[in-house]
């Protein structure tokens, strides 16, 4: 659930470390259809078979599958501004892939806020450092800086 901030207590929410979501896990059949949606089948994804045969072990899912499951994790994690009417994702600083997401693991999100802008009146501009943890892994499938605006009355 969101947590809703008051325009004035912004400032105190920069660095404020959000809770871990809650696991989710990567089906197969989310794969397949993210291959299909974004056309790209590699076998790596899709064919468990083949993809036994490689360092992975099996299939496993693709960056941009976890990388849009921040939209997601996004609902939990989220701060959000007092008469927020509309908010739009701006895209990222960095993203890292670090870690492959084998198909049937678990994974979580772990945000922190690291700034807050009001770049005009009603206008605030987020930049949140968002990991993407698997369960039981020793290194996170993805890091990233997500950039985002909340326009509010």
């Amino acid at each position: 659930m969101p947590t809703m901030i008051k325009k004035s207590e912004i400032e105190q929410y920069i660095g404020h470390v959000c809770e871990p979501t809650d696991w989710l896990e990567v089906t197969q059949q989310q794969v397949n259809e993210f291959a299909e949606c974004t056309m790209d089948r590699q076998f790596i994804h899709i064919d468990p078979v083949a993809a036994a045969k490689t360092p992975f072990g099996g299939t496993i899912a693709h960056g941009f599958l976890t990388l849009s499951m921040l939209s997601y994790f996004a609902e939990t994690f989220s701060l959000v501004v007092e008469g927020i009417y509309m908010g739009v994702n701006k895209g990222f600083d960095k993203v890292r892939f670090v870690a492959p997401v084998p198909v049937g693991s678990s994974i979580r999100c772990h945000a922190t806020i690291l700034d807050i802008t009001e770049k005009r009146p009603g206008q605030f501009d987020f930049k949140i450092e968002v990991t993407v943890e698997i369960e039981g892994g020793d290194k996170p499938a993805l890091v990233a800086e997500w950039l985002s605006v909340q326009m509010a009355k």
